[in-house]
């Protein structure tokens, strides 16, 4: 029930005056005024409002009932007027019009074909393609997997494309219970977040991958240290498929959080084990290691703990001689994680200072290229899968991720599309106008998540759907057959080249366990032998 206070907001002054002039227009007709064509309009709109209030399709229309139709108006007369009031925002949005159109189609189950070809300039730079055969494949399926963990006791079959990332606290319970929802009837993955698993994560029975960060939120102790016991129960509930440690993330690599006391709710303080209306502390490094080979052995630590699940870990490229540290540890200690996760700096949900979105940390193709190249390199490449994150939006993108090393997957804003997001980058402000990142009840209630749920599903599905037809399209029988042969750029010069020739994609197998490095790229001869096992600092 909407309490008068909530319901006077502003986003319910349309119904509110048409309420109030429907009841005084109606007065003044039944005392003899010729107020009825006034009567009309008002009860019209008090009809359109209550009408937007009950519907389930838009969240922008629970949320602002009547006037939300002006967003949908200046849509429909695209594209003039649209780009005319609506342009500078765009450009200035992390992704484009023509992105989130993309997102917005497939979620709701329209067919993504258009006509008259593409609208990118095929001869400006940068522009890339796929080549395609001649004798293109058929495929039965699009379900695309793969398995992580084969060695384990209870390796996952992963889909090829999952949810990233997103912690309960950032999104509203409707958020999650859509996406997980979605997930379930998708059969991919929906990682928790750093904000660990809350009773919304375990409603619908989805997939998770169990993100852990420095905070331990879920299994940590009242000081914030690691908890084993919290960790283990949480861990072996059959849900969970994996666990992942955050070592860092795109969107503020090398920097904490903190989620303040206001907006630590009840059901917030459960899922993350801390206090009510206390400030929630993320610190920016890990309390239960410090070495790389301490790192190892706590992965190791967790995998046995969880009963045998795939245990990896997730991270920002930043200093290399600190990955190679984390490589030199798994060669010292034996002990491997089952995958790793690359997040690139352009990713990221979470709320950071602008500098360190757009300076901090390597963006996704650089940090994937390293870590694909570093574990080839050391031998250990077949033993370990290697999933990314960073504006992953369309089939294109996950196949051209793919030809570059990776053998998943993962997207945030694209599944927050498919919530309804409209990217009004009120996030932190508590007033997200469609719910999705709201804790407000009443905002949240904008949220249908039986609708929302099923347009998570459709994205994803037509995606891989799209997905489908580019491999066949290039002849082959799996995303992991996509090389960088078959994806081509034109580079600034004009000239045309294949991600082969314009990437370095194939450090020799074993190229650095020999006693020289002569030959290999500059960052390996000057990087690997700074990097020391025992410690994240450059070796003297």
């Amino acid at each position: 029930m909407i309490g008068l206070s909530k319901f006077f907001q502003i986003r319910y002054t349309a119904i509110a005056l048409s309420a109030l002039g429907s009841a005084w227009s109606l007065a003044r007709l039944i005392a003899g005024d010729s107020t009825g064509p006034l009567f009309l309009l008002c009860a019209a709109l008090l009809y359109i409002g209550i009408r937007d209030l009950r519907q389930t399709r838009s969240s922008i229309l629970r949320s602002y009932p009547i006037i939300g139709h002006l967003r949908f108006f200046f849509e429909f007369i695209r594209p003039e007027v649209r780009q005319y009031f609506f342009e500078n925002d765009i450009e200035a949005a992390p992704f484009s019009r023509a992105q989130r159109s993309l997102v917005y189609q497939r979620a709701k189950g329209e067919s993504d074909k258009r006509p008259f070809g593409t609208e990118l300039s095929v001869y400006g730079e940068g522009y890339e393609w796929m080549n395609h055969s001649v004798a293109p494949s058929k495929l039965d399926s699009h379900d695309f997997r793969i398995i992580i963990g084969p060695d384990t006791a209870q390796p996952y079959s992963a889909s090829v494309f999952n949810i990233s990332a997103m912690s309960f606290g950032a999104l509203s319970a409707n958020a999650i219970l859509a996406l997980n929802a979605g997930a379930k009837r998708g059969g991919f993955a929906h990682d928790t977040g750093e904000g660990s698993i809350s009773m919304h994560h375990r409603v619908n029975g989805g997939d998770l991958i169990w993100e852990i960060g420095s905070g331990y939120f879920g299994c940590r102790n009242d000081d914030g240290s690691f908890n084993v016991d919290k960790f283990t129960d949480n861990a072996r509930d059959p849900q969970v498929k994996m666990v992942e440690i955050k070592l860092s993330q795109g969107a503020k690599p090398g920097h904490g959080g903190v989620l303040p006391g206001p907006k630590v709710t009840i059901e917030i303080a459960d899922a993350r084990g801390v206090p009510v209306g206390v400030d929630c502390v993320s610190p920016a490094s890990h309390s239960a290691f410090s070495t790389p080979v301490e790192m190892m052995h706590f992965i190791q630590k967790l995998r046995e703990l969880s009963g045998g699940k795939p245990t990896g870990f997730k991270l920002c490229i930043g200093h290399p001689w600190e990955w190679f540290a984390l490589v030199k540890a798994m060669l010292s200690t034996g002990i491997t994680p089952d995958f790793i996760v690359v997040d690139g700096a352009e990713g990221g949900t979470g709320a950071a200072p602008l500098e360190f979105t757009d300076h901090v940390g390597s963006p996704m193709q650089e940090g994937l290229l390293l870590v694909h190249n570093t574990l080839r390199g050391v031998g250990l490449r077949d033993k370990i899968r290697i999933g990314c994150a960073g504006k992953v939006v369309s089939a294109f993108d996950i196949a051209r991720l793919m030809a570059l090393g990776a053998d998943w997957c993962n997207a945030a804003r694209g599944f927050m599309f498919a919530l309804g997001c409209i990217q009004a980058q009120h996030c932190h402000t508590g007033q997200c106008p469609t719910g999705v990142t709201a804790q407000d009840p009443l905002r949240q209630q904008s949220l249908v998540v039986p609708d929302k749920a099923e347009r998570v599903y459709n994205f994803h599905h037509q995606t891989l759907e799209a997905l489908m037809e580019l491999v066949q399209a290039a002849g082959l029988e799996h995303p992991q057959d996509i090389t960088a042969h078959h994806i081509v750029r034109r580079t600034a010069s004009g000239h045309v080249q294949s991600l082969a020739q314009l990437v370095l994609l194939a450090l020799p197998e074993g190229a650095l366990l020999r006693n020289s490095l002569e030959g290999l790229p500059l960052i390996y001869q000057q990087s690997w032998p700074l990097a020391n096992a025992d410690s994240f600092r450059l070796q003297a």
